[in-house]
């Protein structure tokens, strides 16, 4: 855990590591078209499990669903105002980012390519969604 979170669990009543969550179990995002949204992440994740309002995809063993709206609201994601700023998906090694990389070009989806981070160690892919959601891909060897 990091010192950050131990010393927050500490000040909410000594909540122990051993008590706090062990992973993301799942995330959902509302979505303006869900055809376009399934496109767009399969290019990405691969097949999606499908139903009547939602798509689902599974990295690193955690759903991750979309949703449609019932209406849809005008406007966009706005990364830089309260509420999500980004969603990050891991790989282990340089190949499995250069293959993301590939995935993206023959799918004609602008991205960044790939970038150094600013600590100079950590490489990366950003790209935003068709609702201008930002995406990335990180390079975390184990």
């Amino acid at each position: 855990m990091c010192v950050g979170a131990r010393d927050t669990a500490e000040k909410l009543g000594g909540v122990g590591e051993d008590d706090l969550p062990k992973f993301v179990d799942h995330l959902v995002f509302r979505v303006a078209e869900i055809d376009r949204t399934e496109r767009f992440y399969s290019a990405l994740l691969g097949e999606s499990l499908k139903a009547e309002d939602y798509i689902m995809y599974v990295a690193g063993g955690h759903p991750t669903v979309f949703y449609a709206f019932r209406r849809v609201p005008a406007g966009n994601v706005e990364k830089e105002k309260v509420g999500l700023n980004h969603i990050a998906f891991g790989v282990r090694t340089l190949k499995e980012l250069q293959t993301i990389k590939g995935q993206l070009d023959s799918s004609g989806i602008p991205h960044s390519g790939i970038k150094l981070w600013q600590d100079g160690l950590t490489e990366y892919i950003w790209l935003d969604d068709p609702d201008g959601m930002r995406v990335e891909f990180w390079l975390r060897p184990e």
